[in-house]
């Protein structure tokens, strides 16, 4: 049977200093925050009533807050908007806002009307794995999740970071683009995963430079 599904484009979004606005102050829009704040994006919240957590957020001006409910201008210049209050209109009445500001909206309580959906997210180090149902079942999102967790552990992130600090120096001293990219695929198939992943610095500094050693500089 063919999918009822949108056909959804993945991206992974740079969110750092973009304003973002969410509107609502429970469990559903602290979660949201939390996610927005690890992005580092400039999040302003509306609501009447908020979390604790959110509370302390605003006292420690990591976001800005406005105890009030949420009107259209709340959403101008915003790159997203949150729409995760327990009320459906109001919740709809905000996605439609934002629709006409040019900015994409996350309905909590409808994945059908969202201008984008949030997927279940698994990060080491610089690792970022998304999973996403497209709003069909975020429950096995979650367990999918769950499981590739199981299968990428936390060496991963030591692995990541060894790669890209021979990326950083690849670049000083091979000017070629292809012969960086031959390199980079041998290096993933490497012993370096298994040099960071017991953290043994000097192992991956020296499997760094015999890669490096292996493609001279300007080889065609």
């Amino acid at each position: 049977m063919e999918s009822e599904m949108r056909p959804l484009y993945p991206m992974m979004l740079d969110l750092a200093g973009r304003a973002v606005v969410v509107v609502g102050g429970g469990a559903v829009a602290e979660r949201k925050i939390r996610g927005l704040l690890a992005a580092r994006a400039a999040v302003t919240v509306v609501s009447p009533a908020v979390t604790r957590t959110i509370a302390r957020w605003a006292a420690g001006a990591r976001i800005v807050l406005r105890r009030r409910p949420a009107r259209a201008g709340d959403l101008d210049g915003a790159l997203l908007v949150f729409a995760a209050t327990d009320d459906p209109t109001v919740n709809r009445r905000m996605a439609a806002a934002a629709l006409r500001r040019g900015a994409l909206c996350n309905r909590a309580d409808d994945p059908t009307a969202c201008g984008f959906l949030v997927p279940a997210v698994l990060r080491r180090g610089d690792l970022l794995v998304a999973v996403s149902t497209g709003g069909g079942s975020p429950a096995l999102a979650k367990r999918l999740r769950e499981r590739l967790a199981g299968l990428l552990g936390p060496e991963y992130a030591a692995f990541l970071a060894a790669l890209g600090d021979l990326r950083r120096q690849a670049r000083r001293v091979i000017p070629d683009a292809r012969q960086r990219q031959a390199l980079f695929r041998k290096a993933a198939a490497s012993p370096l995963y298994d040099e960071a992943a017991r953290g043994d610095r000097k192992a991956v500094q020296a499997r760094i430079a015999a890669l490096l050693r292996a493609e001279p500089a300007g080889r065609p």
